[in-house]
This record gives structure tokens, C-alpha cells and sequence, in this order.
């Protein structure tokens, strides 16, 4: 008597990035899984008396189920960062005059870039969420210094106004992480994690 065939598995569930960020869509592109990207529509006003910390989770979650409820179907990624500067929040500064004041604030400061990551799946109610914090120590930067460096990189869609991927990591003295790509902007590790736990097999 021949053996039944196995059946067959469902589908995986289609993978959704609910980001408007590059970084982030080339940093999830390493996984070598197939997503889609939406843009989450989440007011990213702070609160009065939030934690840099708590302003990174509550809208990595926020955008993950914004989108979510577009793509009920769908594993939702959403995430966050929040340089946090001695408690205060440092966001993206998106002109040249705020990158230097940033800049300027941070000069021989250890700084604490609060990245939060954020599954949601709709349809199986999975939601889990976690924070990778990169302790980041500055160099003395002195006004030219700063402004070559705007100059060449103009990062003003960086949180902190420094991308360590590329020319800013020369601006740094120091960091201190346990998930290397956390800095950029989405915890590899983490997001691994959190897609096997949310039922997508990785290769």
C-alpha cells in the first residue's frame, strides 16, 4: 500500500514593510525574503513627558498596525528610531541648519539611538514588538568639521544627523550595540526573531 502524499503547507503569508524608509527596505532586503512596502500613516508628534524610548515603541507599533489594517493578511513590519540625547528626543532634522545644531548638542556626547521594531499580522492576531539601544559615544567635533561633513553626506533624513554606514561613522568615537545593523535603523537580529515567532520561515 503506497504512502499518502503529504499534505500541502499554506502559503506563506505575504510580507509587508510599512516604512517610507530606503535604509530600512535594503537593510530587510538581506533576509532574502519577498516584501512589499506601505507607507504608514502615523502623526509622529511625541507626547508631553515621553521617553525617547517609549516614543520609538509607540510608533514602530503605531505604524506597523496602521498598515496592518490595510493588509490584514499580511506580516507587518513597522519601526522606529529616536536618538535620545540625555533623555531628550533627537528626531530626523531635514534641513541643514538643524543636522548642525544636532551635531553641535551631540559633540563629545554618548547619545542612545533608540530603534523599535514591531511584528503585526491582523489575521492571526500576532503582535510582538522589541527595542535594540545603540550606545554611541561622539567625538569633539569642531564647526568646520560638522560642516564638511553635512557637506558631503547631507543626512537629513538621519535620526541624529549621522549616518554610520557611511562618512559619519568618522564622527564617532564609540558603539556599543549587540545587533550591528540596530544603528541604521532596523535590528536585523531582532526582525528575524520576530518574523520566525510570527510563522515566515527565513533561509
Amino acid at each position: 500500500m503506497s504512502a499518502l502524499p503529504p499534505a500541502p503547507s499554506a502559503p506563506a503569508r505575504r510580507l509587508v514593510l510599512g516604512s517610507t524608509s530606503r535604509y530600512r527596505r535594503e537593510l530587510l532586503a538581506r533576509l532574502g525574503l519577498p516584501f512589499d512596502v506601505a507607507p504608514p500613516d502615523v502623526d509622529e508628534t511625541p507626547r508631553s513627558g515621553e521617553t525617547p524610548a517609549a516614543l520609538a515603541q509607540r510608533l514602530a507599533l503605531a505604524k506597523a498596525q496602521a498598515v496592518a489594517a490595510q493588509h490584514p493578511d499580511a506580516i507587518v513590519i513597522g519601526s522606529d528610531q529616536v536618538a535620545d540625547l540625555h533623555g531628550t528626543p533627537l528626531g530626523k532634522p531635514g534641513s541643514h541648519e538643524r543636522a548642525v545644531a544636532q551635531l553641535r548638542q551631540m559633540s563629545g556626547q554618548t547619545v542612545l539611538f533608540q530603534t523599535a521594531l514591531a511584528v503585526v499580522c491582523a489575521a492571526t492576531g500576532f503582535a510582538q514588538s522589541e527595542l535594540a539601544v545603540v550606545r554611541v559615544v561622539f567625538r569633539d567635533l569642531g564647526d568646520a568639521e560638522i560642516e564638511r561633513y553635512l557637506r558631503a553626506e547631507q543626512p537629513y533624513d538621519c535620526a541624529g544627523s549621522a549616518k554610520s554606514e557611511g562618512l559619519g561613522i568618522a564622527l564617532l568615537e564609540r558603539i556599543d550595540n549587540d545587533d550591528p545593523t540596530a544603528l541604521v535603523g532596523l535590528p536585523l537580529i531582532r526582525t528575524a526573531r520576530l518574523l520566525r515567532a510570527a510563522g515566515l520561515v527565513l533561509p
